[in-house]
Formats: C-alpha cells, structure tokens, sequence
C-alpha cells in the first residue's frame, strides 16, 4: 500500500468492484502494484473506511470537473480542505489520487448508483455534507457545483427535507429562513416544535452514526452536528426562548 495507507489502509470491499473500482484501479495503477490493492480488498457488503474515501474522491472528482475545467486554484482550495479533514499526510496521499481521477472520464450517475447502493442512508447524508464543504471551500456553491450534488441526491435517494438541511448552512447569505430548513421545520413552527426538531436532528446526525467510517470522518460529522446546534441557537436568539 505504500504511501497511500490512509485511503486504502481500511481497506476496500464493494468499492474494488463495479465503475468506481475501474476508476479506483486506473487511478493508483501507476502508484502501487494490482497485488498490493488485492490484498486490501475485503468481502462484499459492509462499507468500510476505505470505500467511503474512495468514494468521497470520486465524487470530488465530479465536483470539480462540474463547470467543465480545472484550475490551481481550485486544486489549492481542494487541497486545503484535505488538510482541515483529513491531515496534512492524508492531503499528501489523496492529492495524487484525485488528480488521476480528473484525468479520467467519469460516468456520474454509474458511479453514484453504486455508492449509494452501498453505503446506509447516514453515511450518505455525511458524504453529501462533504461535497458542500468542497463546493464552498472558495465561499460559495456555484450553479455547476450545486446541480451535480442536487443530482448525486437524487441517485442516493435522499429525502427533500434532509437536502435542504444539509443545504441550508451554506446559504445563509441568500436565505434567511435557513435556520428552519437546517431544523427541517417551516417558519410557522412553535417554539416547541423548534425545540422537539432540534432533539430529533441532533439524533440524527450524531457523530457516532458513522463511527465505521473513521476518525476523520468522525469529525466531520461533528461540524454538520455543530450547524444543527448553530441553527437552534439562532432560532432561540431569534424568538427569545430558552
């Protein structure tokens, strides 16, 4: 596995097969040998910590080729967020990995059926909460960026409300109602409704949903759950309630 212990390391299970095992497969092809990636392959149906990664960058890799280019700038913000989740020796590893994938031809919808065949409904809320981080590392999600992911939802089946929610946070400069959409309730809820909304969400996107996933993934589901405590504390400032 060599330098590559962070992506692979966890090994892989459904991801070594199907559009995202080909995609996987050319892109470290030229890194470590097809012995070494055999040996990580694990069997068919648990997810592991290495097939949401890998997933997580290829989806990365739709994102970015979303607007129909890609340039240094877009890979230093990429790389940036890389580093604020996964550590400067997991940006090292994965930077070369990604950008294999860029140069590939990527069959979006292919590659989102798999992934969301395979991974359970929290583990896809949290990757569709990471595009948004990607999509907004240079401070807005642009028209390109958000039809792609609206598109991965879709395929994934997510819920309209739980979009919106994930949604909601990275619009805060566009729509005020974002609070509400973030707690999945209407402006017309009672301040009791608010409070019952908010214990339903902070269940429901706990940390320790996807704890299989790793450490570092991990901690980026405290920051969705950290946007659900934010939006509750902006309606209670807001209405004056405790």
């Amino acid at each position: 596995m060599g330098n590559y212990a962070k992506w692979i390391g966890g090994g892989l299970g459904w991801a070594f097969g199907g559009p995202v095992g080909a995609l996987i497969g050319f892109a470290l092809g030229s890194m470590i040998g097809d012995a070494d990636i055999k040996t990580t392959a694990l069997g068919v149906g648990k997810t592991t910590e290495g097939d949401f990664k890998m997933s997580l960058l290829v989806l990365m890799a739709c994102i970015m080729k979303a607007d129909g280019r890609v340039d240094r700038s877009e890979l230093a913000i990429v790389k940036r967020f890389l580093v604020s989740n996964f550590g400067e020796q997991g940006a090292l590893e994965a930077m070369p990995i990604l950008k294999n994938l860029l140069d590939q031809e990527i069959n979006e919808t292919e590659v989102s059926a798999q992934i969301g065949q395979n991974l359970n409904y929290s583990s896809k809320l949290e990757l569709l909460h990471l595009l948004f981080d990607i999509a907004y590392a240079d401070g807005e999600v642009v028209d390109s960026e958000l039809a792609t992911i609206v598109r991965i939802a879709n395929i994934f089946r997510i819920d309209r409300l739980d979009f919106e929610s994930i949604k909601a946070p990275y619009m805060k400069s566009k729509d005020h109602n974002w609070s509400y959409k973030s707690l999945e309730i209407e402006p017309s809820a009672t301040d009791d409704e608010i409070k019952k909304a908010y214990r339903k969400m902070a269940m429901k996107y706990h940390p320790d949903k996807v704890n299989d996933l790793g450490e570092e993934v991990k901690k980026s589901a405290t920051e969705k759950f950290r946007s659900i405590n934010e939006a509750y504390e902006n309606l209670k400032k807001q209405r004056g309630f405790a």
